[in-house]
């Protein structure tokens, strides 16, 4: 072996003991968020009150009494979430269109319309069945 293979080893070796201290560091913080996180837990379970009453327990939706089998619910609560949830992601394909339409040219704007113009169809529909009433 020659000298500058001897001076080298050292210098290799120190560098990954550099690169496992970093990994150490990150299990050191990810460790304490754990205590951190499972002593909070555990303190507000020994200081709540306790107070067992069986009408805590009773599911409860959208103002209506539990009844026994079958709750009657109404569909419109379930419409109107996913609309929220089309038009909502809608606005997620369109943030990052607008973001880079120079890119995109011609082509993007003729595409992104078409999505609109679904959507939009989708709406009127909705519209034209009466879901969109609340009462």
């Amino acid at each position: 072996m020659t000298l500058q293979a001897h001076l080298a080893l050292p210098v290799a070796a120190s560098a990954m003991t550099e690169y496992y201290r970093s990994y150490l560091a990150v299990a050191v913080f990810a460790g304490a968020a754990l205590l951190m996180v499972g002593a909070m837990l555990g303190v507000g379970r020994l200081v709540r009150p306790t107070r067992p009453q069986p009408e805590k327990y009773i599911a409860y939706e959208a103002g209506s009494d539990p009844i026994a089998g079958w709750g009657q619910a109404n569909v419109r609560y379930y419409v109107y979430a996913l609309l929220f949830v089309i038009f909502d992601v809608e606005a997620v394909f369109i943030f990052p269109w607008a973001v880079g339409l120079e890119s995109f040219d011609v082509f993007g704007l003729v595409e992104m319309a078409i999505f609109i113009v679904v959507l939009a169809l989708g709406l009127v529909y909705a519209w034209r069945k009466g879901v969109l009433r609340w009462a």
